[in-house]
């Protein structure tokens, strides 16, 4: 039976973090997906966060789009979510908010298989510059993730 995980991240350097400790355990492409809101104006560490000369073969990103977290090479790109704007989504989960956009990222991760209320407040932590991570794995593996997450700076961890 599979389980997502999901947890906020103050910072791309947090949940990149995280992000290299999940493959590290074996967590691949296809089981780990992340959002970040995509900076109009520039971030706080003056990087700008684009998909402008990306190569998703070897994680890396040009323009300081979520970094290393580009590996996760399934459906990576920038989508327009009304109410919230550009977001930079990377994983499995770009591919469900893309059919989900009238509904935004709430819809998406209720879709995704987590609760519409615990979907509203992450869509919030999200519209907030907080970068959000979701595993989809099997039960046995969600609670390692979940471990993980934790160690790495993952704040409001859930399981669904």
């Amino acid at each position: 039976m599979e389980k997502t995980v999901i947890a906020y991240y103050n910072s791309r350097d947090d949940a990149e973090s995280s992000v290299r400790h999940l493959r590290e355990q074996g967590f691949g492409d296809n089981e780990v997906s992340i959002l970040a809101k995509e900076d109009e104006g520039g971030s706080n560490s003056g990087e700008e966060m684009s998909f402008k000369n990306q190569n998703l073969t070897d994680g890396t990103m040009t323009g300081g789009a979520i970094g290393g977290l580009a590996g996760l090479a399934m459906g990576a790109g920038a989508l327009l979510i009304p109410g919230i704007g550009p977001i930079v989504a990377a994983g499995p989960l770009a591919g469900v908010l893309t059919g989900a956009l009238t509904g935004g990222v709430a819809g998406g991760l209720i879709d995704y298989g987590i609760p519409e209320e615990s979907s509203r407040r992450y869509e919030q932590h999200l519209e907030s510059g907080k970068v959000l991570a979701l595993i989809k794995t099997d039960s046995d593996r969600a609670m390692e993730a979940m471990k993980i997450m934790d160690r790495t700076g993952g704040q409001d961890i859930e399981m669904h």
